[in-house]
């Protein structure tokens, strides 16, 4: 099965707890129907773990606005 990779940013957003809703916005049917495709990826846990890591590796440079 091939998934785009915004699907899976949203399958794992939602992965985090189950009270968590991404809410993304768009304003094409298509993009929707890929959005709500998310319902459907089921990460494992070793996605999940593999996922982690790569995020892990990520250096973010400046503040955070407040």
């Amino acid at each position: 099965m091939q998934v785009l990779i915004r699907t899976i940013s949203l399958a794992w957003v939602m992965a985090q707890k189950e009270w968590i809703v991404p809410i993304p916005g768009t304003t094409k049917i298509h993009r929707l129907e890929e959005n709500l495709s998310a319902i459907d990826v089921k990460l494992s846990a070793d996605d999940l773990t593999e996922i982690e890591a790569a995020l892990s590796k990520i250096v973010v440079h400046g503040s955070r606005i407040s």
